[in-house]
This record gives structure tokens, C-alpha cells and sequence, in this order.
């Protein structure tokens, strides 16, 4: 254990320990360290000292490589974490580029405070996954304000921050749809070159975001009017009005 300035405890592992709480081999976790995966343990003489930051980049480590990251992207994402790395640039090392989305910078604590003790390191793999969510020095960025907000509303509702992330991937997969079915639409009937193409695109998109809007809400409505609707055996014919008395 060490005392912070701020006279709190903070565990503190040898590397053995740190490993096994891991859960990985040593020389693994020393195979990270040299490659800078790890921040620098603290010193005392010989014997290095890990906390629980270092601890939780491990438990993530292994969640991006369970998802098919590579090390050397976990790399290039960690250096560009620990360098400052501006939210446009984050954007685009993560894949999403400039978006019309506000994104939202918030302390460790405040991110958990959104989500109610559910930012566990699978979640936060999942979520620098999907590209929701970069460190930037002591902070942490959220790409949009909006997303936030309905993802924090839902767990709030109950719903497991896990089942809303995996929702949110399938989400994305038919937003990718919906997004190159307008694309190809502008350049079948107003394309002009790629240049031209980018410009339709983004003079349009409202109309789509609209198309999107409206289409969604009248499927809601359908769903909604269909659970209303009384169970009935098939080619069974309504009846209204009295219930019929049946004949002796």
C-alpha cells in the first residue's frame, strides 16, 4: 500500500501479484512493458510497483485482444492516449473521422457516475471497440453528447451497459447500411465524380437523417399497434359487439 498526496491508500502489486491478479503469465506482462503497453511501474530501489490504473490497463489489453485487436494497434492506441491526442485526431486513429456529433470530456469519476459502477474493462473495451469512448491525458472523450446521454438513460432504465453496447454495434452495422444505401443513390442519379459525389452528400444528408427519422417512428407505431391487437387463433373472424350465448 502508499499514501497519495491526498492521504488516500493505494494497492500496490509486485509484479508476481500484479500478474496473477491479472491473470496473465509474468513474462507477459514484462513482454507489455517493454513494448510500452504499461505505464512505468514506481520505483522503490530493485522492486517495481504496480497500482490499479496499471491493473486495469491489463484486464483491457486482454478484452481488445479477445476482440481481435492487434498489439500493435493497442500500441498505437495507447501512445495516442498518453500523447494528448486531440478529440479530431482520436476520431480518426478510432475510424470514425469528423463527425457532426458534440463530443463530451469527462473525469474517470463522472463516466462512472453515468453509468452506475458498470464501467468494468470488458465494457470499456467494448467501447473504445465501437469507437465510443478515447483517454486524452487525465480525461476521458466521449465522440457524442447524444449517445451518452441514451446509453446513461438506459442503464438507468435497468438494461446492462453490456446488452446496450452490443446493441449499439448492431445499430451501427444497419446505420453502415442505410448510410451507403443514400451514397449510392446520390451517385446513381446526381453523381458527377467523387468529389462532386462527397459534396451531394453532404448538401443531402439531412433528407436522409429525416427518411431515417420518420421510417423509425412509423415502424415503432406498427410495433406498438401489433401488441395492442387481441391473440387470436388464425382464421378465426373477429367478433363485435355482445358476447353470443351458445345454443342448448
Amino acid at each position: 500500500m502508499a499514501d497519495t498526496e491526498a492521504g488516500t491508500t493505494v494497492r500496490e502489486y509486485r509484479t508476481e501479484e500484479l500478474a496473477e491478479a491479472a491473470g496473465i503469465p509474468v513474462r507477459t506482462l514484462r513482454f507489455y512493458r517493454e513494448r510500452k503497453l504499461l505505464p512505468p511501474p514506481r520505483r522503490e530501489g530493485r522492486i517495481a510497483w504496480y497500482d490499479d490504473r496499471h491493473l486495469a490497463r491489463l484486464r483491457t489489453i486482454s478484452a481488445l485482444l479477445e476482440r481481435g485487436h492487434t498489439l500493435g494497434g493497442i500500441a498505437e492506441l495507447t501512445a495516442a492516449f498518453e500523447n494528448g491526442r486531440d478529440v479530431g485526431q482520436l476520431g480518426e486513429l478510432l475510424g470514425i473521422g469528423w463527425s457532426e456529433e458534440t463530443p463530451v470530456r469527462l473525469t474517470p469519476e463522472a463516466l462512472a457516475d453515468y453509468f452506475e459502477g458498470e464501467v468494468t474493462p470488458e465494457n470499456l473495451a467494448a467501447s473504445l471497440d465501437l469507437g465510443y469512448v478515447a483517454t486524452d491525458g487525465d480525461e476521458i472523450v466521449h465522440v457524442s453528447r447524444r449517445l451518452l446521454d441514451v446509453s446513461s438513460a438506459l442503464v438507468r432504465e435497468g438494461v446492462p451497459l453490456a446488452a446496450v453496447l452490443e446493441t449499439g454495434r448492431r445499430v451501427r452495422e444497419h446505420a453502415d447500411a442505410l448510410a451507403a444505401l443514400f451514397a449510392g443513390l446520390i451517385a446513381e442519379h446526381l453523381g458527377k465524380g467523387a468529389e462532386e459525389d462527397e459534396e451531394a452528400i453532404t448538401r443531402l444528408r439531412p433528407l436522409a437523417k429525416s427518411v431515417v427519422e420518420a421510417e423509425l417512428s412509423m415502424a415503432m407505431d406498427r410495433l406498438l399497434a401489433a401488441a395492442r391487437l387481441p391473440e387470436e387463433a388464425p382464421g378465426t373472424p373477429r367478433q363485435s359487439g355482445a358476447p353470443q350465448t351458445p345454443a342448448p
